[in-house]
């Protein structure tokens, strides 16, 4: 369990990049989205103990981060979008980093490795970025932590291995593991999340369980501009709306364009329908 009271952060040039924002989240894995400048890196920062809170807590599984005790920063991650190692190989890394992590395994290092192609033993400073990032990925996805944050963590990947972090992001997922994905592509792992983060201007104005927004609202997308929605945009020849599911049946949730309605005159309305009806 992640809660997050009252949290804000401050930078010394007095901008403000999170403000006064609370929530919870269990076990799941979250998508976080954002404009550029939201709040999204430093909110993770913040959550992985990486940055001291100018006021407010992070506490996961009822432990606050800022204490930065080894029980919770050896059962936690956070990968940035760019991670530069200071070996020549990844397996030198691990050898070096993994006693760390109690959970770590092998087996599963040496699997993602062979997903990606890789043998863990190629020199870093001489690949590629995605090569390099994929050589993290097959780490860090292998630590055995139950929260791990990542920060666009399909970036520089070709479209075989975002496929393939993806299968490898579903078998590392347990039923105790809350894994945060900040990304712009959604598409990637939509089929996954369990719930969505939305921060606009250094708040979280939507924290909620894909479950609840698909009991709440349905997502349509038609060729005649419907009735009675709640937010609708048209596209290419195609309506795409958001109304209240008044028949219970489960709906796909459109991320970008709940994401998109949240920045819209429908936003209150679509706030305030989800937050009434939540599990």
């Amino acid at each position: 369990m992640i809660t997050a009271k009252n949290l804000s952060y401050v930078y010394d040039n007095g901008a403000e990049a999170v403000v006064d924002t609370s929530f919870t989240i269990g076990s799941g894995l979250y998508l976080m989205l954002g404009e550029n400048g939201a709040g999204k890196t430093t909110l993770l920062h913040l959550l992985s103990g990486l940055l001291y809170p100018t006021s407010g807590t992070v506490t996961i599984d009822g432990e606050d981060v800022k204490k930065r005790l080894p029980s919770t920063l050896s059962n936690l991650f956070f990968l940035p979008e760019a991670m530069e190692i200071p070996t020549d190989t990844v397996r030198q890394f691990a050898g070096l980093h993994s006693p760390f992590y109690n959970d770590f395994s092998t087996e599963s290092f040496g699997d993602n490795l062979t997903d990606f192609g890789l043998t863990g033993n190629e020199n870093m400073r001489a690949l590629s970025f995605g090569t390099r990032h994929k050589s993290v990925l097959a780490y860090v996805l292998a630590l055995g932590v139950n929260h791990l944050f990542l920060d666009e963590p399909a970036n520089g990947l070709d479209i075989q291995s975002r496929h393939r972090l993806r299968a490898m992001m579903a078998r590392t997922m347990t039923e105790d593991s809350t894994v945060i994905v900040s990304t712009h592509t959604v598409s990637d792992l939509e089929q996954l999340f369990d719930g969505v983060i939305i921060m606009h201007h250094g708040r979280v104005v939507l924290c909620d369980k894909t479950e609840n927004i698909a009991r709440c609202l349905k997502f349509i997308t038609t060729i005649e501009r419907p009735d009675d929605v709640l937010y609708v945009e048209h596209e290419m020849g195609l309506y795409h709306a958001i109304a209240i599911n008044r028949d219970d049946e489960y709906s796909e949730v459109d991320f970008r364009l709940l994401y998109s309605s949240l920045f819209s005159a429908a936003a209150p309305f679509i706030i305030s329908t989800l937050n009434s009806q939540q599990l």
